[in-house]
């Protein structure tokens, strides 16, 4: 199967057995603001309905496809999610309260709202998302819906790690997923 590039791609092998679905993308109109962060530069991204994406400085192109059309320094969304993310890193805030409009396949957008209930603090390995999710067989799955999650710290897939605790990929780096479980009170940076 050849995908346009405003096209994303699932296949999910579970207890049903594979499934393949595709999202179109190109419908929505995304702007972006840059900000600075004690992780680095973050890249803002939001339509008009919610914030559609927290990206790296070093991000993937292709990990995260958007159709940014330019840059909206104070488009509503895009400043209190700045705000927030400044209560966050400051200490003062644990849970987001943000409109979210990310792109993605249902069973990605399932594994992102997953993440949303993981506490602040805690951590879940990818076996235990596929579980809560009703596909235990899933935790590949999940790992990859997860690698592909446009809403990071905001969807915290920082706190999931490997099975046996061992910090496992992330967009962001390593690094920078240790300091934000530092900072969370998760796990020593070790």
């Amino acid at each position: 199967m050849r995908l346009r590039r405003d096209e994303t791609l699932e296949i999910v092998d579970g207890q049903e057995g594979a499934m393949a679905r595709v999202e179109h993308t190109a419908h929505k109109r995304h702007v972006y603001k840059r900000v600075p962060s004690p992780v680095g530069s973050l890249t803002l991204v939001a339509t008009d309905n919610g914030l559609a994406a927290i990206l790296w400085e070093h991000d993937r192109p292709s990990r995260v496809r958007l159709n940014i059309v330019g840059e909206a320094n104070s488009h509503p969304v895009l400043v209190e999610t700045e705000h927030q993310l400044e209560e966050y890193f400051a200490g003062r805030r644990k849970q987001f309260e943000l409109r979210l409009d990310p792109s993605g396949t249902p069973f990605q957008r399932t594994v992102w709202r997953a993440l949303m209930t993981i506490p602040f603090g805690e951590t879940r390995s990818y076996a235990q998302i596929a579980k809560q999710i009703g596909h235990p067989r899933a935790a590949r799955a999940v790992g990859a819906a997860n690698g592909r999650n446009p809403l990071s710290i905001v969807a915290p897939c920082h706190r999931v790690v490997g099975s046996t605790g061992a910090l496992t990929g992330f967009a962001g780096g390593l690094d920078v997923k240790a300091r934000l479980l530092v900072l969370e009170g998760a796990r020593s940076a070790s």
